[in-house]
């Protein structure tokens, strides 16, 4: 990796922007303090949600942090997809005692705002979701003194990510929690996300910015995988969600281990965009029929989602997560860091002690 990124944390540990209220600025802080990248989610916030986040975290650190952004979306949904998904969610509705929500709630994520605060306060890093900023965007981060990174899901997209002129490319293996980060939502394409170290593999051999790996990394050792498949740091996500300091609510960070959820699985249930989540009663009734209408479906079923939680009804909510979701480990954000980094070290000083010895014996 560049060496203007890598000197803004110690440790290639990256912490994934999770948002919904999750990636909170104590988390971020704890992490950029462990010596990691701690990031603040802005999805969903307003911009004005999002600049108070950032004054709050500039109190708790003064290392460096990032923060994420989400692109607006085209309009390329069917009304009456929606309409009809909204008639199936009227039983959820009538269980939970709430309304469904505004499905025109707005497309764009309030992005203009959000820049124009990002470039009138500059921070280290800014990272894109779902989409590539025009080259304008990303130059006049960098005029800021920011550096900026977009994620992708396959090499095509990572050489769209390079020629806009990123500073360099998440990539996002089909292991990830939360929403796949592709630049456009083809429903013909679900379930042909492509693991993350193929994902590493194809996309240093496609572009020549640094690579940050994404993509169910909750050890160590697994960072020292990525990093010597060719990645420069690692993004984790679910591993935090656990942490004291995320702003999960408790019953999502309890279904991490809990052994009533086995399995994840992509799904468009909650958001109508794939999606990696726990197992549970919502996704499997709804999952089936939810339309590609991204984010309509998000905005519809955010009152379903919210009432769920005030019940503490861990079947009716979104429940991100990896797939290694059982390995999470409840350790404040900062140990977790140092956990791993002291796992990282032995992974690494596993390999050179392997690569030596094969060389010792001629092979």
């Amino acid at each position: 990796m560049s060496s203007a990124l890598t000197d803004l944390f110690p440790f290639p540990i990256v912490q994934a922007p999770m948002a919904g209220g999750v990636s909170v600025p104590q988390l971020a802080a704890a992490v950029s303090e462990a010596g990691g990248l701690g990031f603040l989610a802005a999805g969903y916030k307003t911009a004005d949600g999002m600049y108070q986040e950032i004054k709050q975290l500039r109190g708790l650190t003064g290392r460096p942090f990032g923060v994420n952004l989400f692109m607006p979306q085209p309009e390329h949904a069917e009304s009456g997809a929606v309409e009809l998904y909204a008639h199936q969610l009227a039983g959820e509705a009538a269980w939970y005692e709430t309304e469904l929500g505004d499905p025109d709630s707005g497309r764009d994520d309030g992005y203009d705002a959000k820049l124009a605060v990002l470039l009138d306060n500059p921070v280290a890093v800014v990272s894109f979701h779902f989409g590539v900023p025009t080259r304008e965007v990303l130059d006049s981060l960098r005029r800021a003194g920011t550096l900026t990174l977009v994620t992708a899901t396959t090499a095509e997209e990572a050489l769209a990510v390079e020629r806009a002129g990123a500073d360099a490319v998440i990539a996002q293996g089909v292991e990830a929690g939360g929403h796949q980060g592709t630049h456009r939502d083809i429903a013909e394409n679900d379930g042909a996300g492509i693991g993350l170290l193929s994902l590493i593999g194809q996309i240093r051999e496609t572009v020549g910015i640094p690579v940050v790996a994404a993509g169910g990394i909750m050890r160590g050792s697994q960072i020292a995988a990525v990093l010597a498949a060719g990645a420069s740091a690692a993004q984790l996500g679910t591993a935090f969600l656990a942490t004291p300091e995320s702003g999960a609510a408790d019953i999502h960070k309890q279904a991490l281990t809990n052994p009533l959820f086995v399995r994840t699985e992509l799904t468009r249930a909650f958001s109508g965009r794939p999606a990696r989540g726990l197992v549970n009663r919502f996704l499997r009734e709804h999952g089936p029929y939810a339309p590609a209408a991204y984010p309509e479906v998000h905005h519809l079923t955010s009152p379903l989602r919210k009432a769920a939680a005030k019940a503490g009804d861990a079947q009716g909510m979104a429940l991100w997560s990896g797939q290694g979701h059982r390995m999470a480990r409840e350790l404040p954000a900062g140990q977790l860091v140092e956990t791993l980094v002291e796992e990282l070290a032995a992974a690494s000083t596993a390999l050179s002690t392997k690569a030596e010895t094969e060389r010792g014996d001629g092979r």
